[in-house]
């Protein structure tokens, strides 16, 4: 399902044209890869006529896509590059190549009800809307009961998460006399599987203004609607979920979209249940 002609979302309606029609049935594999292709462009907003102008327009573009990376780094939609705006500092690296004025969407989405901001792309954020959270929670409870049970630092850290509630990192360094280096390299394994979750929090400074932060949870804590369903079933839903936002992706590289391994096998059942078609040699896409 494409981004409508209308879509309503906070009050606000997007009237981009619709996605053009894909090829009939008895269409060759390049003309459906190309028709995929197209389809691609208007879906992720990659061309300018469909650049994100407002952060409305961006919630909805999330709700529709399901899932955001921030940068462009893969197959999956990516919010900056939808907003079509010159970087910070053209020519720079990391947040230098963020959008000029855009670049606080990220985490401004993050606050919205129904989003969180998760580092299960390989330890980089991943913008997720109710369906892939609920996706990912099978995957981010086995791994905090890993950790739970591990009898290590990270066990140390979910345990008084548990105890104490969310967290602050200064509290958290206190409390388990941690230094930053340790605590950071800590929280990225436990945050690349969803055991962890951390936001963005602003703090009095102490002198009139305030800082950021970052607030340390539990899974447990930032998503209370458990799915009963096994760890294969929870990342075959996020594959299709993953597929789906991009709209056409070669299985090589979907393989490399989270922190849990993808493996052939499960594609392969996916395709032969019908849920994941071949459009092409090596190129995967939803069917219609």
């Amino acid at each position: 399902m494409g981004c409508p002609e209308l879509s309503k979302t906070r009050g606000v309606w997007n009237s981009h044209k619709a996605a053009p029609p894909l090829a009939g049935a008895n269409s060759t594999p390049v003309t459906i890869i190309a028709d995929l292709r197209q389809k691609r462009l208007h879906d992720c907003r990659l061309t300018q006529d469909r650049k994100l102008d407002t952060l409305d327009e961006a919630e909805a573009f999330l709700i529709d896509r399901g899932v955001l990376t921030l940068t462009q780094d893969s197959a999956l939609p990516s919010l900056f590059a939808a907003t079509h705006e010159e970087p910070y500092k053209r020519g720079a690296a990391g947040f230098g190549s963020w959008p000029k004025t855009k670049w606080p969407w990220g985490g401004e989405l993050a606050s919205r009800p129904g989003v969180l901001a998760l580092k299960v792309h390989r330890g980089k954020l991943l913008l997720c809307h109710q369906a892939a959270t609920r996706a990912i929670d099978p995957l981010a409870r086995a791994a905090l009961a890993e950790a739970d049970a591990a009898g290590d630092a990270g066990s140390r850290l979910v345990r008084h998460l548990r105890s104490a509630g969310p967290s602050k990192i200064d509290d958290v360094k206190a409390e388990l006399g941690l230094e930053a280096p340790a605590l950071r390299k800590l929280r990225e394994k436990l945050e690349a599987v969803g055991a962890v979750v951390s936001r963005d929090v602003a703090v009095d400074d102490g002198k009139g203004g305030h800082r950021h932060t970052s607030e340390l949870a539990r899974w447990d804590q930032v998503w209370n609607k458990p799915w009963k369903a096994n760890q294969e079933q929870a990342l075959a839903e996020l594959v299709l979920i993953g597929v789906r936002a991009a709209v056409l992706a070669h299985q090589d590289e979907v393989g490399k979209w989270f922190s849990w391994p993808i493996e052939w096998p499960l594609l392969a059942e996916l395709i032969s249940a019908r849920r994941l078609q071949r459009p092409g040699p090596g190129w995967l896409a939803i069917p219609e």
